[in-house]
């Protein structure tokens, strides 16, 4: 074989090495089980976390602690099982997630916070709207310049993932992190 022939199949395999590689830390969804439309990994931040979850995790910017400390459940879908995006209304609803503290952060398809005039970057245990009978209930969705306006912004096309953080969260839940009562999320309005 010549050496021209073998060098472009080194670099045919290198190239579909590296976007396998790509595809398996991107698309593949990571292991974890639902609650609702959320879905937690049950081995981020374990010590029992193979490479992969770790370089997911890696990609993603989250410094992940053990989930006896902290569990992260993340939406990509709507109750209808539409994909979240940063230009429809959402409102989310529920009971509070059983835990010392939580947080709702929406995030742009990279991981990175919204840009917003407000400065909210999420809405927590202490800040988030609640109804008459003690339920949140707030919405997610773009800024508006009249009219009311969403208690957590996004700006733009394209998707959105909202991370719900439960900061040490009941014992039960650490056990079985699938039985949340999680926050349902409803598209509010029509979504263009």
């Amino acid at each position: 074989m010549s050496r021209s022939r073998l060098a472009a199949l080194y670099a045919l395999a290198v190239i579909l090495g590296i976007v396998s590689a790509w595809l398996w830390l991107t698309k593949v969804g990571p292991s974890g089980v639902d609650a609702g439309v959320w879905r937690v990994n049950l081995l981020a931040g374990s010590t029992s976390a193979d490479a992969y979850t770790r370089a997911r995790i890696a990609l993603g910017a989250l410094l992940a602690l053990d989930r006896r400390e902290t569990l992260y459940y993340i939406a990509r879908s709507d109750e209808r099982g539409e994909s979240l995006r940063a230009d429809c209304r959402y409102r989310l609803s529920g009971p509070a997630p059983a835990a010392r503290w939580w947080s709702v952060t929406a995030y742009d398809e990279d991981f990175f916070l919204f840009e917003n005039a407000a400065r909210r970057y999420s809405v927590n245990g202490d800040t988030a709207p609640r109804d008459p009978q003690g339920q949140i209930i707030f919405d997610v969705g773009p800024e508006v310049v009249t009219g009311d306006p969403p208690d957590l912004p996004t700006q733009g096309a394209g998707a959105l993932l909202l991370t719900l953080r439960l900061y040490n969260p009941a014992l039960s839940l650490q056990r079985e992190p699938g039985s949340l009562a999680a926050p349902r999320i409803d598209v509010v309005g029509s979504c263009p």
